[in-house]
């Protein structure tokens, strides 16, 4: 652990038109604890002087188009533009150690598109009213800490203080007691896991911990889209992107779905990859009572009283098959495809619940037909269960190739 304050500054993030008060508790508990702070004001209003370090005019010269663009007579507009605008300003900062904001709905939405912008391991706080909900759209791919301010962010009063206190001693904390980076000179991999291709994924990380550095993504949704923002931020060197489950739910409604831009950061990077079929066999939902009405005479699987599993059928696998193979064609990387042709998870094999091999097949001769293979994209078949020995043997060895080609 290191305790390093002076290298830079926290920075206090709110609406001080509504919020000052707040913001200024905020700054002066973070700076209590000999960390330096600035104060940020996001007020889509100008000619309010506020106090803040940053007033919002200064932030909103930053948005393409000038404040212009954010002091305008429409609300929402100038929210959006606003967003915007901070998060080319906090970009920008080369001084930034990291980042608290508080807000209730119009705030969080200010202050948390910057914050997911950031990289992975900047502190990030966001004390709103909006965290007792679904905060998927404010926390995205990225590592925002969410705080709930129980009251509103309205005043200052004996359970916002609290609230707020601990926030700013939270942010604090993080900045004075910094992990000291790990120094290790081995490379990245992200790997996607579920619990149905568990056994894969461990397999093979035992197989290349020793000269990788295995990262592993729960594939629902927010972790496919956390490994792509690693990707994005040229932190992985490359792809064991096995368990590509979240396109059932992008396609079919389930719950732990990708964004629709899965597979374009692979693209984009050129790094070597892997990539397989492993979950295709099922769509998630959660208590049965939530599956939608049209599904009612599908085969399901009750994983547990939160999770109810859908087997995918043919037409379906010829969907998500022509939908990754239309992703994969603008890759101009090395990418190879493994395809385990006695099932795809642990519920699709020979006497389990989702074996399917009708289904299967579907998917396999739509991907065949539709992906078009190069020197450096190919698919290749394998006589196993995804979870098979031979399936994890054969993508170390796969994987091996690609990258002693790159690097």
């Amino acid at each position: 652990m290191t305790m390093s304050p002076g290298r830079g500054f926290i920075y206090a993030v709110a609406t001080a038109d509504t919020k000052a008060r707040e913001l200024f508790f905020i700054s002066e508990t973070v700076a209590e604890t000999g960390v330096e702070v600035v104060t940020v004001d996001l007020s889509t209003q100008p000619g309010r002087p506020s106090g803040a370090d940053f007033p919002p005019e200064l932030i909103a010269d930053f948005h393409p188009e000038g404040r212009g663009a954010v002091f305008c007579d429409d609300r929402g507009r100038a929210i959006d533009a606003m967003a915007l605008a901070f998060k080319l300003f906090l970009s920008q900062r080369r001084d930034l150690l990291g980042v608290i904001g508080l807000g209730g709905s119009c705030g969080t939405a200010l202050i948390t598109p910057a914050m997911q912008a950031l990289p992975v391991g900047v502190p990030k706080v966001m004390v709103s009213t909006m965290a007792s909900g679904d905060i998927s759209g404010y926390i995205g791919a990225s590592d925002i800490s969410m705080v709930y301010s129980v009251t509103d962010v309205a005043g200052l009063n004996r359970i916002s203080r609290r609230v707020l206190g601990n926030a700013a001693n939270q942010i604090a904390g993080a900045v004075l007691f910094q992990q000291e980076e790990d120094f290790s000179d081995k490379p990245a991999l992200g790997l996607t896991m579920f619990g149905v291709t568990t056994p894969c994924i461990q397999q093979i990380s035992a197989a290349l911990e020793a000269d990788y550095d295995c990262l592993v993504f729960h594939a629902t949704g927010s972790g496919g889209n956390a490994m792509e923002k690693l990707v994005e931020s040229r932190m992985l060197s490359g792809l064991l992107d096995l368990t590509t489950t979240e396109v059932c739910d992008l396609l079919f409604g389930g719950v732990l779905a990708c964004d629709d831009t899965r597979f374009e950061a692979l693209a984009k990077a050129r790094i070597p990859c892997v990539i397989s079929c492993g979950a295709l066999d099922m769509v998630n939902f959660g208590h049965a009572s939530t599956v939608p009405e049209k599904y009612a005479d599908r085969l399901f699987y009750h994983h547990n009283a939160q999770v109810t599993l859908m087997r995918t059928t043919p037409e379906e696998n010829v969907a998500m098959a022509q939908w990754i193979a239309a992703r994969l064609n603008r890759c101009e990387g090395d990418v190879t495809f493994l395809i385990p042709e006695k099932g795809f998870s642990a519920l699709d094999s020979e006497g389990q619940p989702f074996w399917s091999p009708e289904a299967d097949r579907a998917f396999i001769t739509t991907l065949e037909a539709e992906l078009l293979q190069t020197d450096r994209r190919k698919i290749v078949r394998l006589p196993c269960n995804i979870n098979d020995p031979q399936f994890a043997e054969a993508a170390v060895k796969h994987f091996r190739a690609l990258a002693e080609k790159e690097f």
